[in-house]
């Protein structure tokens, strides 16, 4: 004799309705640990092919340093909006310490020593730096520091978070 209280098709969606909450406290477990570094680079990565507009600072168009508000947003951190401003805030570190999240800027113009562009590092190892950033003429991208390029102009870099 079969008890009402445990026919197939009430087990069933018992344990669809376990299931989903079981899946669904872990998935925001795993998002609350998240660190904020992972956070600001989704952010930028989420800006990706977003075409250059200087002063630009929507999806429409932006340039590197509403880039870089935008993803230090995401995680509560009001950053100034220009470059040059961006690079007076934080920690100076060595290039050989740079982390996912950094900051790195660079002179870009006539001027060889001031800050004129900026980029977040999404990559680091002993060998290369990849930094996300809006470039002039690709939109938010991402490139290598080996670049000549970058190499060239690459001033110095920052912490901001620990």
């Amino acid at each position: 004799m079969k008890s009402k209280n445990f026919s197939p098709s009430r087990t069933s969606l018992f344990l669809f309705l376990v299931a989903v909450l079981a899946f669904s406290c872990k998935s925001k477990k795993r998002i609350a640990e998240e660190s904020p570094a992972f956070t600001v680079i989704q952010t930028a990565k989420s800006y990706r092919g977003t075409p250059y507009k200087f002063g630009g600072t929507t999806r429409a168009g932006m340039d590197c340093s509403a880039l870089v508000f935008h993803a230090y947003y995401s995680v509560g951190i009001n950053l100034p909006r220009m470059s040059a401003d961006q690079s007076k805030v934080g920690q100076k570190i060595k290039i050989q310490e740079v982390q996912p999240g950094d900051l790195l800027f660079f002179a870009t113009g006539k001027r060889k020593n001031q800050v004129s562009h900026s980029g977040i590092v999404t990559e680091a190892d002993k060998n290369d730096i990849r930094f996300i950033h809006a470039s002039t003429s690709l939109g938010v991208t991402e490139d290598y520091l080996s670049n000549s390029y970058w190499k060239k102009a690459f001033l110095f870099a920052t912490r901001i978070l620990e």
